[in-house]
């Protein structure tokens, strides 16, 4: 029997979110090993979203802007771009659902890590964006 519940948040201490003039966005995270499956971003409609890559991995997503919340808040869809230094590993896209408290159970840890050579910035170039926010803490 699957296990229904997320048992571990790797906290994304630094993430940027960019829009491009489409009104899109894409949020850029750190690389992680294992493959998304049915990946979800669950938004509080504050300044925390959670995205739910796998059965067992969430990435907890803290300090979001005030003015990205409400583009994020708006958004059906983002692209997650999974990131090792500036080398782009992967991008996917996620819906994305507003929600008053997270589906969640699990405890909180940081551990943050395959070929692909486009970079961050040939992403963010090819993407169009006109606004990038740098949000988390530093």
């Amino acid at each position: 029997m699957e296990n229904q519940y997320y048992t571990l948040i790797e906290k994304q201490d630094f993430f940027e979110i960019i829009e491009n003039k489409f009104g899109e966005l894409a949020v850029f995270i750190d690389y992680r090993k294992d493959l998304p499956s049915n990946p979800v971003l669950e938004y509080d409609g504050k300044n925390t979203a959670l995205l739910k890559r796998t059965p067992r991995i969430a990435v907890k997503l803290e300090g979001i802007d005030k003015e990205t919340g409400s583009v994020l808040a708006e958004a059906e869809f983002i692209m997650v771009v999974e990131l090792d230094g500036d080398t782009v590993i992967r991008t996917y896209g996620v819906p994305v659902e507003t929600v008053e408290e997270f589906s969640f159970k699990g405890r909180e840890t940081r551990a943050d890590e395959l070929e692909r050579i486009k970079t961050k910035q040939e992403l963010i170039t090819a993407f169009g964006a006109v606004k990038i926010w740098k949000s988390g803490e530093k």
